[in-house]
Formats: structure tokens, C-alpha cells, sequence
């Protein structure tokens, strides 16, 4: 069985590393030239770290991320609301990593490319269109600088995991609009500074309407003493369409945000000067896209920002479109009829990804933040006369239930693998 992989991300060659891996052919194809290492960091949960270490990654996984030791939540004051081991340090078999993003991307495409062979992965592939059969998915691809065709492919199968303007989704999604916009720019940088906290250590501090999040990606820097640290600034700006394009590469100026968080100087962690010390400065609308009905259409299927964009809340994105490639490959290696195997699929993962999507809007664990403004917008001296440290527990439980990462759960899957293909 032939698969045609759309989009190289993490979750198009999440997905054709496990399919290779149960036998099946792949090839993958991405609209841009040249893939760079580009954007800046993301976090990887237990659950996305498990099947990458079900594809032998994890070695590489850890010599280029940071083994996410805690997560703690501050008021706009500096003081702890809640805070609680992550990763390995809380009792699971699988570590957190925060990561650069361009940095997984490459580790993936290098892994891809040595894996599936040079040829099965395609640049300069914009998918034009697809036809499928009773037989079989013919994609046809351009060239997006100069629209001239580059060729055509036929499969057994087409995974749409070309992001939130998926042209696979549009195809079975016409009247979509542009994705609908949450009232909030995010502002992301990278800044080396003295390791906070306990050097692996991801913070969130402030409410929804000012938020800031920082957490270390590099363990090159901590070898030598440092930090180089990610950093969000999240602001409240209202309005229902979204003031600037959906691009993760868009460059700002500091002057936009910076004095929102000038208060923020804190004595574990000085957020204005985290913000000076950034070379560069990226912008983005908070957007997600409402979830469908339907994913898998005959034998064209969609996964990831296809399939279900996502607030970047709870260190989810790029987590879950890791687990939609393993249940993919799960389904696919358990069903000859690939019509079949992608239903099944579909009837995994989509009503999970779902509710995440939802409950990220309503803040998902960081909800913790807001209930502390609210109760307390002066500050408090123990957080346990403002917010039971039951309610808090229940809060990161329910998250972790929803997303997928019960630790319990999660470990009782252990470290096998998803079956061999047919």
C-alpha cells in the first residue's frame, strides 16, 4: 500500500516514519523549496515523546531539547498559584522536552529522509489538487513561486497534514472562512539569560489578558551555565477577525507589547529585560478553526492543523498531530481496507481533539490564572485562601484526562509499538 504524505511538519513525517516503519510505502510532499529550521519553542508531552521513542528518536530527542523538569503558574505579582513536576520527575515512563521548534523539524526530516530515501520526500510540492477512485488518490503539484506543474502522484492514500489552510481540507470544507480569531496576539522571541528557577523550569505568569510564558530549549546553553530561554507574551486586544495574517514568521516591533509586561520584574525572572534581549520578535493571532464533523473521506484522510487547529495552550499542537500519525499508523497496520483503516482512525482521535479544542478556548489548565485574577486581582499571601489546592489539582487532572497524558493511563500502554501492516 502506497501513502501520500501532504505537508512535512511534525505530524505529515511523524506519520511517514511509522508508517515506513510497518511496511508501508510513503512519500512526502511539501510545498516550500528549502525546509528551514524556523519558528521558536515548543514543548513535547510524555504521550508525543512515547511514540517517538517508539521510532528510536529519543536519543536525539534529548541531546537537543530540555527535559522539562516543572510547571509552575504565577499571578501578575510574581506569586506561585500552582506548581507541579512534569515529565519523568512526576512519575512517568516517558520525559517532557522543550525544544526548539526548527530544531524537531530537522531531527524529523533528517530521520525521514535517511529512512524513507532522499526521492520520498519532496520540496517544491504545493498540492493543486487530488482525484481519488474506487483504486486509488492522483494528486497533481505545483510549484508555488512560479504555478508551473512539477508532476503528479498516485496512491492508496492521501494524508492531508498541510496545517490550518490545509488544501486537502478545503476541498471537503469549501465555505470554511478565514480561522476564526480569539481577541489575542501572541508575541514570541528566544533571549539568552541566567537559568531561572531550576533551570528546567516552564513558567506561566499574569491572567489571559496579559500572559507571559517562558521556559529554557537549549541544552547546549545550560552546558555552559546558561539559558537560552522561549518566550510568549500574550496580550487581549479584542475584535473578532484577526488584525494581521496567520504567519509564524511575521517579525514585530517590541514597542507593541513591551510595556504591558514592564511590571513584571520579578525576583526569579526579569520579563522586560527577556524582552530586550531578543534579536527578533514574531507575532501571531490567536486562531483556531471550529471542529468538523468528518475527517477521513474515502481514502483521503486529514491529520494535525488539517484536522484540528488548536489555541497553543496545554503544550498540545504539535503533541497531538504526533498522536494522530501514531493512530494512523495503528489503524492502517491493523486494516487491509485502507477506507476502513482511516474511519477507525477517525473514530480515535477526532472526538478527543475535539474537546481539546473547546476546552483550550475556556484556557484548559491555565484557567488557574484566571480564577486568581478574579478572586484576587490585589494579590494574596497563601494561594490556599483563594483557590483550594483540591480545585487546583482537580483543574491539572481534568487537563491531563482530556489531552490524553494521564500519567496512569499513559503508562500502562508501556513501550510496545502499534502492530505490523498487512
Amino acid at each position: 500500500m502506497k501513502v501520500i504524505v501532504i505537508g512535512a511538519g511534525p505530524g505529515g513525517l511523524t506519520a511517514a516514519l511509522h508508517l515506513h516503519r510497518l511496511g508501508f510505502e510513503v512519500s512526502v510532499h511539501e510545498s516550500v523549496r528549502a525546509i528551514q529550521p524556523l519558528g521558536v519553542g515548543i514543548n513535547l508531552l510524555p504521550h508525543a515523546v512515547r511514540e517517538l521513542t517508539i521510532l528510536g528518536l529519543d536519543p536525539a530527542l534529548a541531546a537537543a531539547s530540555i527535559a522539562t523538569g516543572e510547571l509552575a503558574y504565577y499571578n501578575k505579582f510574581g506569586s506561585l498559584i500552582w506548581s507541579e513536576p512534569r515529565g519523568r520527575g512526576a512519575g512517568y515512563h516517558w520525559p517532557q522536552y522543550s525544544i526548539h521548534r526548527g530544531r524537531l523539524q530537522m531531527l524529523l526530516l533528517d530521520a525521514a529522509v535517511a529512512t524513507l530515501g532522499r526521492d520520498q520526500v519532496q520540496t517544491g510540492h504545493h498540492l493543486a489538487g487530488f482525484e481519488q477512485d474506487a483504486e486509488g488518490v492522483t494528486a497533481r503539484f505545483t510549484d508555488r513561486v512560479t504555478g508551473e506543474p512539477v508532476g503528479e502522484v498516485r496512491g492508496d492514500i492521501l494524508i492531508g497534514a498541510d496545517g490550518i489552510h490545509s488544501v486537502v481540507r478545503r476541498a471537503f470544507y469549501p465555505s470554511e472562512t478565514t480561522p476564526p480569531f480569539g481577541g489575542r496576539i501572541l508575541w514570541r522571541g528566544v533571549t539568552e539569560a541566567s537559568p531561572f528557577l531550576t533551570g528546567r523550569t516552564m513558567i506561566m505568569a499574569g491572567n489571559p489578558d496579559v500572559k507571559f510564558v517562558a521556559y529554557p530549549i537549549c541544552p547546549d546553553a545550560a552546558a555552559r551555565g546558561r539559558a537560552l530561554i522561549n518566550w510568549i507574551a500574550e496580550l487581549q486586544v479584542g475584535g473578532d477577525k484577526a488584525p494581521i495574517p496567520r504567519d509564524w514568521n511575521r517579525l514585530a516591533d517590541k514597542w507593541q507589547f513591551a510595556p504591558a509586561f514592564a511590571g513584571m520584574k520579578f525576583d526569579w525572572l526579569d520579563v522586560p529585560a527577556l524582552i530586550a534581549g531578543a534579536a527578533e520578535v514574531y507575532e501571531f493571532p490567536l486562531v483556531d478553526r471550529d471542529p468538523v464533523p468528518r475527517w477521513s473521506f474515502g481514502r483521503v484522510t486529514l491529520l494535525g492543523d488539517a484536522a484540528h487547529p488548536m489555541y497553543p495552550v496545554g503544550s498540545n499542537g504539535a503533541s497531538q498531530a504526533i498522536l494522530d500519525a501514531a493512530a494512523l499508523a495503528t489503524a492502517l497496520g491493523a486494516n487491509s481496507d485502507p477506507v476502513a483503516a482511516l474511519q477507525d482512525y477517525e473514530s480515535r482521535r477526532l472526538q478527543p481533539t475535539s474537546q481539546i479544542v473547546l476546552n483550550n478556548r475556556r484556557h484548559g489548565p491555565e484557567i488557574v490564572m484566571q480564577l486568581a485574577e478574579q478572586r484576587a486581582p490585589s494579590g494574596f499571601k497563601d494561594i490556599a485562601d483563594v483557590i483550594p489546592r483540591r480545585e487546583l489539582e482537580e483543574i491539572a487532572q481534568r487537563y491531563k484526562v482530556a489531552a490524553g497524558f494521564d500519567r496512569d493511563r499513559l503508562n500502562a500502554l508501556g513501550h510496545g509499538s502499534a502492530p505490523a501492516a498487512r
